[in-house]
């Protein structure tokens, strides 16, 4: 069974909120070492998250010896499920001849081999936040128990290394399986902060890395364009910024990148090009208006303008428009502006618009890195 919140409250709402793997490892950890310490089976959980809330996670299985305990459930990821929704989150929990609390990752977590992580090269890919609550969850068992043996906590997620597939973490260097994660407790529906939290590390691993030049991409076929257009960058230089662009941006800027290259396709460029960094289809319908606009600038006949205001998608717009190169200039041009007013200026911005099939439509580069602003076609 899913978890479930402790008031019927939550569950009412239109959109449901879920938990994250760091809850349901924290929750799995306290049920085993109640387990361990009273040697009864427990078929559920209830932990305080960091945003201050009572949670109680229902236990899919709870396996106990004299000295060890095995505890599950299952990751409920709410209305907004992402990869880890569904996962087997277990922890085990054993005596250890050493005082104090052990923590480590076993079958399908990752472990570390990059740095610029939160968490030190070598070990299992848990997360600060994660690591507090389970380190404390069990240390207040402990103590109401009255035990003061030691403990060995393990958790692992034996469809992880699978699920690590779809996620940046082979990018990261966190190999082997899933990162456990979670800085509230719960999975807002539609929020952002579990990619927000994975493209800012893949900026900071590749600062780490030495890289001055990032290429963000809004997908997998926008990063193998990428690729090939900078073949010279190490992997680390290529991040999927998804739909973050603003927040992509500024984290280049902070991390101090001396170049950024955008490079996506219409749909999610013609926003950007007006200035809109956070370009979900949820967040932001495509204005029609402002690309005929772009198309009479580009010199288009009324005609040409008519159809545009009347298409219905933005990559249809491209097609319309693909015989008028300077269509696609003024749009990236568009979009360097755009995300040099996002941070500030200081940077080096490339845009690149390519079509669905990989072609390349318009490529611009501004840089604003000196007394004044450069910007060359390409």
């Amino acid at each position: 069974m899913a978890a479930k919140a402790a008031t019927d409250e939550k569950e009412a709402k239109p959109l449901r909120h879920g938990y994250t793997t760091g809850s349901c490892a924290t929750a799995t950890t306290k049920a085993a070492l109640i387990a361990l310490i009273t040697q009864e089976e427990q078929s559920q959980a209830t932990i305080r998250l960091p945003i201050g809330e009572d949670v109680t996670f229902q236990m899919e299985s709870c396996e106990f010896s004299l000295e060890k305990a095995t505890a599950s459930t299952i990751k409920d990821g709410g209305d907004d499920p992402d990869a880890t929704h569904g996962a087997l989150i277990l922890s085990t929990v054993e005596w250890s001849d050493e005082p104090g609390i052990i923590l480590d990752g076993g079958l399908g977590v990752g472990r570390v081999t990059k740095p610029g992580l939160p968490v030190p090269i070598g070990e299992a890919a848990i997360n600060p936040v994660p690591r507090k609550m389970i380190r404390e969850t069990a240390q207040a068992v402990l103590d109401e128990y009255g035990t003061q043996r030691g403990v060995k906590i393990v958790i692992s997620v034996p469809a992880g290394e699978e699920i690590a597939k779809k996620t940046l973490n082979g990018r990261l260097g966190i190999l082997g399986g899933i990162s456990i994660l979670g800085t509230r407790g719960i999975v807002v529906p539609f929020s952002t902060s579990a990619y927000k939290a994975s493209v800012a590390q893949a900026v900071n691993v590749a600062k780490e890395a030495g890289c001055d030049h990032i290429v963000l991409s809004t997908g997998g076929k926008s990063e193998s364009y990428g690729v090939a257009t900078y073949p010279e960058l190490s992997e680390e230089a290529f991040v999927e910024m998804g739909d973050f662009v603003g927040f992509s941006l500024k984290q280049c800027k902070n991390k101090g990148m001396r170049k950024v290259t955008l490079v996506g396709m219409m749909g999610k460029f013609s926003k950007v090009a007006q200035g809109v960094m956070m370009v979900h289809s949820k967040s932001a319908p495509v204005d029609f208006g402002f690309l005929a606009q772009m198309a009479a600038d580009a010199g288009a006949s009324q005609e040409r303008i008519d159809e545009i205001l009347g298409a219905n998608t933005a990559s249809q717009v491209g097609d319309m428009m693909v015989d008028t190169p300077a269509f696609f200039e003024i749009m990236c041009e568009n979009c360097c502006r755009a995300a040099l007013k996002e941070v500030g200026g200081g940077i080096e911005v490339e845009t690149i618009i390519i079509t669905m099939k990989g072609s390349l439509l318009g490529r611009v580069t501004i840089n604003d890195t000196g007394d004044e602003s450069n910007w060359n076609r390409g």
